[in-house]
């Protein structure tokens, strides 16, 4: 794209995703249909419609396969004899990994069939009679996926001074550019830009925790190209492969499957593929670019330049103008599984008819939830009972979030700007649980891409048989809930990487509760209307109460980690915060012996005078955004501290955080 303001194009900026679960109105007609009378029965509730074990439309879907889930699993003469009557020919879906029978078993993934046709079949028609099986307890359309991004590059250029433009020490040059990761309310980003519109990380990089490398992502998407100089030294390894032999050498099943695996041309992972966005590898360095090498940009947990960042896996599922489908979303979510990881990274999902008729798919499920929740009950990792799977809500500003992410259990991310409003193009209301930074066009000035998310991309991309604006550049701005969601991915592998550091474990659900509070309130934006260059104004009321909990922050969720309620000051203001929650309601009536915070803290929170303790409350005056914790002492049980001819009282202290953002909640910022 060439430089100006862009056309408006929905079908560009606002992608449609397609349809993955609804009901089918009416039976289909069954034309030279052969099943015998053994098989036929109506499901409970639906004696009339057969047709309600069906999940998916029959558009944009594979035309030749459809995924069939029998009550009990087939041996092979069953499904043998089922195909021939049915002019079908049956595979497993789920390839059986050694030692995960018993939980492969739990969660159906046994009794999950590819189903092609043969010879001059109709498609409908064969799911209709499947559906009429009294053996079939569900049948899925190989619905195609669609990503979560409107798939354009923008061209990234470095014109701004070397000046430092973050509170990081990490070197990376291009990481001022990076807003999504500390917004100091840079006009040359966008005039609205507010500061603290960001994940409030930078944080806890400098005093908590960078990354581990035993924490695997395996971004589900395009490729990612592993060999990026800033993403080569945090790419997974699997160490029982070599790479470009040809031969299994581990026996997983996948050969060559060294960085991950292709699952549209079952082969090792490529990006080069003319049609490829650059998307895989977008999503990649935002969650572990290889962070204060001097190179690029840095990932959300790509660690401290010691080798420390956590590692990403790469788990294809488009090529090109090909690939997601069914079948290979979730056979890649399985192998994610198999293979170590303990956060998949999904910036892809269906339009859902009935978005909030949760009941139903709960009731029904379907090849991607039974793999999810596969996913979550696998145990890759020392600190949780489990996995945990993040999804993008979709791009096309519907009232819901698409499947697979909008069902009740999974994490589904919308997106907002660097002016910490909603998107034009974020989907919203049921099903969306968090909101993180998707960047976005159009907001004045308008005089470059820096509203969106900048990140890694292949240099040598090209699309629709040319060079993509961004070729022989390794990075590029993108923007879409694509881009939100590996922000959380990254944000909980950092959270992984923390509470192991500090020998904290908890339960998966527990912990995903965790991953949901830690947000910062969005609801006080959302008045009037929010304006653009070259598009209508955004009216910002049907967004109220439906971005989920609000805004990720990093640092909520590492002081939930520990254990540390928050305390939220609004910047540029003098205030009182109360320590009730720290020191009990009797804190009014406390002695203080005074406060500590470090230098790094003092600077972070930009502290214009020397914050102290009166009354149960805690003098500060924050300048900018940032966090802190501060060491709070007292006397507990007298005026003064006891010890030696003096009787008093015990000497007690308290970790305080306090989170400094441009405005404050009702609430106080208390979750």
């Amino acid at each position: 794209m060439e430089g100006g303001i862009p056309p408006y194009l929905p079908n560009e900026m606002e992608m449609v995703h397609r349809n993955l679960i609804t009901f089918f109105a009416a039976a289909m007609v069954c034309a030279c249909a052969v099943v015998d009378e053994k098989d036929v029965q109506m499901p409970s509730g639906a004696a009339d419609d057969p047709m309600t074990k069906v999940v998916g439309l029959s558009e944009e879907v594979d035309g030749r396969t459809f995924l069939v889930k029998f009550d009990v699993p087939q041996d092979e003469a069953s499904l043998k004899e089922t195909g021939l009557r049915n002019g079908l020919s049956f595979s497993r879906l789920f390839r059986s990994t050694p030692g995960k029978e018993a939980l492969e078993a739990e969660f159906g993934l046994d009794r999950w069939y590819v189903a092609a046709l043969e010879g001059d079949g109709v498609l409908a028609d064969a799911v209709s009679r499947m559906a009429e099986m009294s053996s079939v307890s569900l049948v899925q359309y190989n619905s195609i996926a669609r990503k979560a991004s409107d798939c354009v590059v923008y061209p990234f250029e470095d014109d701004e001074p070397d000046t430092k433009a973050t509170a990081s020490s990490f070197n990376d040059p291009d990481l001022k550019y990076q807003w999504h990761y500390d917004n100091q309310g840079n006009a040359s980003i966008a005039t609205s830009a507010r500061k603290g519109a960001d994940i409030n990380v930078t944080d806890v990089w400098s005093e908590l925790t960078c990354g581990d490398p035993s924490i695997i992502v395996a971004v589900v998407d395009e490729g990612v190209k592993h060999s990026h100089p800033d993403l080569k030294d945090n790419m997974w390894v699997n160490e029982g492969e070599i790479a470009g032999n040809g031969i299994d050498d581990d026996g997983n099943g996948y050969v060559d499957d060294v960085h991950g695996y292709n699952f549209v041309t079952d082969g090792p992972v490529e990006w080069t593929a003319d049609g490829n966005s650059g998307h895989g590898t977008h999503c990649a360095g935002t969650i572990a670019a290889v962070n204060n090498n001097g190179v690029g940009v840095a990932g959300v947990a790509g660690g401290s330049g010691s080798n420390d960042g956590c590692r990403i896996m790469s788990c294809q599922i488009f090529s090109g103008r090909e690939g997601g489908t069914v079948m290979q979303s979730v056979n890649a979510i399985k192998y994610a599984a198999d293979m170590g990881a303990s956060i998949i990274s999904c910036s892809f999902g269906y339009t859902a008819a009935f978005p909030s008729d949760n009941a139903y798919i709960k009731s029904q499920g379907s090849a991607e939830i039974d793999a999810v929740h596969y996913f979550e009950a696998c145990r890759n990792n020392t600190v949780l009972d489990g996995n945990i799977a993040i999804f993008a809500s979709g791009n096309d500003a519907h009232d819901y979030a698409h499947y697979p992410g909008a069902f009740h259990d999974i994490i589904s991310v919308t997106a907002f700007g660097p002016d910490n409003l909603p998107t034009h193009y974020t989907n919203y209301g049921p099903g969306c649980n968090i909101a993180a930074p998707g960047g976005e066009a159009y907001l004045p000035p308008w005089k470059s891409y820096k509203a969106l998310v900048l990140s890694t991309v292949p240099s040598e991309l090209v699309t629709n048989g040319e060079a993509s604006s961004s070729k022989g550049n390794d990075y590029g701005y993108m923007q879409g809930t694509s881009m939100a969601c590996p922000h959380v991915s990254g944000v909980v592998a950092l959270a992984l990487s923390y509470a192991k550091k500090i020998g904290k474990t908890f339960e998966r659900d527990r912990f995903k509760d965790m991953i949901i509070t830690s947000a910062n309130d969005m609801d006080q934006y959302l008045k009037g209307t929010k304006s653009y260059v070259g598009r209508a104004d955004l009216n910002l009321a049907p967004f109220y109460h439906k971005l989920g909990t609000g805004s990720l922050d990093a640092w909520l969720l590492m002081m939930q980690i520990e254990g540390i309620p928050s305390l939220t000051a609004e910047i540029g203001r003098k205030q009182w915060l109360d320590l009730s929650a720290y020191f009990g309601t009797a804190s009014t009536s406390l002695t203080y012996l005074g406060l500590e915070v470090s230098d790094a803290g003092r600077e972070s929170l930009g502290l214009a005078e020397e914050p102290y303790i009166e009354y149960g409350r805690l003098y500060i005056h924050p300048t900018k955004p940032g966090s802190a914790k501060i060491t709070i002492k007292a006397v507990g049980g007298g005026d003064e501290v006891g010890g030696g001819d003096n009787v008093g009282g015990m000497e007690i202290s308290q970790e305080v955080s306090v989170i400094a953002r441009s405005f404050v909640s009702e609430n106080g910022g208390w979750l």
